[in-house]
């Protein structure tokens, strides 16, 4: 169901620790990978100005930043079946727009540690979560924690019993299919405390997997779609949103 993973990579050493476990999520659903660097062409210092002109310099961060590319997790990802895109300008808009484009099932995204982590509103992250069509895997950044293997398999869906809960349990069970994971289905009644009871209920299970809607239609739970972002900043647990 899901046959090319989509991972934005900016060479750093917590970027790079999330290499096994963008492994292990294309080895669940049998899908391939495309390693996506977006380069911003407008930075540069003061001294590059004075030697050189704007196009000049962009010229050279964009070759680069191909050269990094193509070296980066060469090991993890062999450029004979992993594709390798660099693109400049916004990251969220490329990475957005790529996905669009070239069909892409799952894009998998660490949210930051500290404080960065905490206002994930207004991150990168958050805008590709907010923009992109299809579902974005996100977990804590590697920075900080490794990130879990996916191997215990124990997965919770979050629905609204809303008219797009029939998406996204679709979507759940399909998945779920497909990486042999047991899935089990969270409607929350109580709308005071939506996050608690599913965070509560994720470690109660020991969950390894939280899939959640994005959107949902008019009623009880429209609050549901910040809601999203919520579950995200705060869950112990990677969450696919959908």
């Amino acid at each position: 169901m899901i046959d090319n993973l989509l991972f934005p990579v900016d060479f750093s050493p917590s970027c790079a620790g999330m290499a096994p476990f963008v492994q292990r999520a294309a080895t669940l659903f049998g899908a391939s990978v495309t390693l996506l660097h977006v380069c911003d062409l407008i930075s540069h210092d003061g001294f590059e100005l004075y030697v050189r002109s704007p196009p000049e310099i962009a010229e050279t961060h964009l070759s680069i930043a191909q050269n990094k590319l193509e070296s980066f997790l060469a090991s993890e990802f062999p450029q004979s079946n992993c594709r390798r895109i660099v693109r400049s300008g916004d990251a969220a808009a490329e990475i957005v727009d790529l996905a669009r484009t070239e069909d892409i099932g799952l894009i998998v995204m660490p949210t930051h540690a500290g404080q960065f982590r905490r206002l994930v509103l207004g991150s990168t992250t958050a805008k590709v979560v907010a923009q992109v069509h299809c579902p974005v895997l996100t977990t804590q950044h590697a920075e900080t924690i490794v990130p879990p293997t996916l191997d215990h398999r124990v997965w919770i869906c979050a629905v609204s019993l809303g008219c797009d809960s029939e998406r996204i349990l679709d979507f759940a069970s399909r998945a779920a299919a497909a990486a042999g994971a047991k899935l089990s289905v969270i409607h929350v009644i109580n709308r005071q405390h939506p996050i608690q009871a599913i965070l509560e209920t994720t470690r109660t299970c020991a969950a390894d997997l939280i899939i959640v809607g994005r959107t949902f239609s008019s009623g009880p739970f429209d609050h549901f779609r910040s809601l999203s972002y919520e579950l995200i900043r705060d869950s112990p647990c990677p969450v696919v949103s959908v």
